[in-house]
C-alpha cells in the first residue's frame, strides 16, 4: 500500500491535462489499482527471495551480480517507470524495463536455487526432527520400562511384605521381613550395578579396539569412500524395504490371526451351545427311561389286574348266562311283601321308640322315689 502511495503522489504532482489516466472512468481505476498492487507483491516476493539469494552467494559473486544487473528496490523501479511514463514512448518504457529486470532463464535459475536450498533446509530440519523425535521415543521407552519395573516392585512388595508377612494373631507387618525383604532388594542392585559395571567395561575394551582397528585402517588407506557409504546407505534402503515388506507380512498374518480367533470363539460358543444342549439331551433321555421303566411295572401290574378282571368278567358272564329271570306275577309278589315288612319294621320301630321314651320316665321317677327315700345313699343314674 505504501507502494501505491507513492506511486499516486508521484502521479498527482504533474499537470492534470497530460495524465492520461485523468480520462478513465472510477471502475478502471479501481481495477487499474488492483492490477498495480498484485504487481508490487509479486514484485515484493521475488525481490525477497532475490535478496536471500544474494546473502548466500559470495561477496565477490554478490557485487558482480549487482553490477551486471544494475540492481534498484522494487519502489524505485516503478517510480520510475511511472515518472517516465507521460514523456516517452511506449515502446522506449518496454526497453528500460526489459534492461531493469531479470530475464526469464535467470529468474528460473535463482528459483531453482533457491528451491535446492530450501529442500536442502527441509532434510535438514527432518533429520533434526527425526533426532528429537528419537531421543524422545528413548525417553518414553525409557519411562515406560522404570514405570513397568516400579509396578513390578510394588506389586512385589505389596504381594510379599503388605499381604504375605502380616501376622495373623496381631495383624501387623513382621518387621524381620521386611528388613530382609530390603537387603535383598539391596544385594539384588549391586549385584546389577556389578553387572553394568562389568558391560561397561566390556564395551570400553571393544570400543578401543575397533578405534585401533579404525586407526590401523586409516594408516593402511582403506578407509571407506563416499562411494562405499552410498552402497551401504543403498543397502541399508534395501533392507529398510524389506523390514517394510516383513512388517507388512507381519501385519498381514496378524489379521488373519485376530480373523481365524474371532472364528475359534465363534466355534467354541457354538461347541459350548451344543454340549449343553448333549448334557440337556442326556438327561432328558435318563428321565425318559426312568419314566419307561415305570411305564413297564405299570404296564404289567395293569396287565395282571386285566388278566384278574377278565376271569371275574368271565365268572359274571357265566353267572349272567346261567341266570334266569322269574315271572312276572312272582316279582309283583315279592315286591308287595317287601313293602309290607317294610312298613311293619317301621311300626316295630315306632313301638320301640315309643318303649324306650316311657323307660326313661319311669327310670326318672323312679330314681327321684329312691332318692327321696334314702337321701344318704348314691344311685348311678341307670338304675
Amino acid at each position: 500500500m505504501a507502494d501505491s502511495d507513492s506511486v499516486l503522489s508521484t502521479t498527482t504532482g504533474t499537470d492534470q491535462q497530460d495524465d492520461p489516466l485523468a480520462e478513465l472512468p472510477d471502475e478502471q481505476l479501481v481495477q487499474l489499482i488492483e492490477d498495480t498492487i498484485h504487481a508490487n507483491e509479486v514484485i515484493r516476493n521475488e525481490a525477497e527471495m532475490f535478496d536471500k539469494f544474494f546473502r548466500r552467494v559470495e561477496p565477490k559473486e554478490t557485487n558482480n551480480l549487482q553490477s551486471s544487473l544494475n540492481y534498484q528496490t522494487p519502489v524505485a523501479q516503478v517510480q520510475e517507470i511511472y515518472g517516465r511514463s507521460r514523456k516517452r514512448s511506449k515502446s522506449r518504457s518496454s526497453a528500460v524495463d526489459k534492461l531493469l529486470r531479470l530475464s526469464a532463464e535467470q529468474k528460473c535459475d535463482i528459483a531453482q536455487r533457491e528451491l535446492e536450498e530450501l529442500r536442502e533446509e527441509i532434510d535438514k530440519l527432518k533429520e533434526e526432527a527425526e533426532r528429537v523425535l528419537d531421543n524422545y521415543r528413548a525417553g518414553l521407552e525409557e519411562a515406560e520400562l522404570r514405570f513397568s519395573e516400579i509396578k513390578k516392585a510394588v506389586y512385589e512388595f505389596d504381594r510379599d511384605i503388605c499381604k504375605g508377612s502380616v501376622n495373623p494373631r496381631t495383624g501387623k507387618v513382621v518387621a524381620e521381613k521386611v528388613v530382609r525383604y530390603f537387603e535383598d532388594k539391596l544385594r539384588w542392585r549391586d549385584t546389577l550395578i556389578e553387572k553394568l559395571r562389568l558391560k561397561n567395561s566390556t564395551l570400553k575394551v571393544q570400543k578401543k579396539k575397533l578405534q585401533l582397528q579404525l586407526k590401523q585402517k586409516e594408516e593402511m588407506g582403506e578407509v571407506l569412500h563416499e562411494v562405499d557409504f552410498n552402497q551401504l546407505k543403498i543397502e541399508n534402503e534395501q533392507y529398510l524395504e524389506k523390514i517394510d515388506e516383513k512388517n507388512q507380512e507381519l501385519l498381514r498374518l496378524k489379521l488373519m490371526a485376530g480373523n481365524t480367533l474371532q472364528v475359534l470363539n465363534l466355534y467354541k460358543k457354538k461347541l459350548h451351545t451344543l454340549t449343553m444342549e448333549a448334557d440337556r439331551l442326556h438327561n432328558e433321555i435318563a428321565s425318559r427311561n426312568e419314566m419307561l421303566q415305570k411305564f413297564d411295572v405299570e404296564t404289567v401290574t395293569v396287565e395282571e389286574e386285566r388278566e384278574v378282571a377278565e376271569k371275574k368278567n368271565i365268572q359274571l358272564r357265566r353267572k349272567l348266562s346261567d341266570y334266569k329271570v322269574p315271572n312276572v306275577q312272582e316279582y309283583v309278589e315279592k315286591k308287595a311283601d317287601l313293602c309290607d315288612l317294610q312298613k311293619t319294621v317301621k311300626n316295630w320301630e315306632r313301638k320301640v321308640e315309643i318303649a324306650q321314651m316311657a323307660l326313661k320316665t319311669h327310670k326318672k321317677s323312679w330314681h327321684l322315689i329312691l332318692t327321696q327315700s334314702q337321701p344318704g345313699v348314691w344311685l348311678p343314674q341307670d338304675v
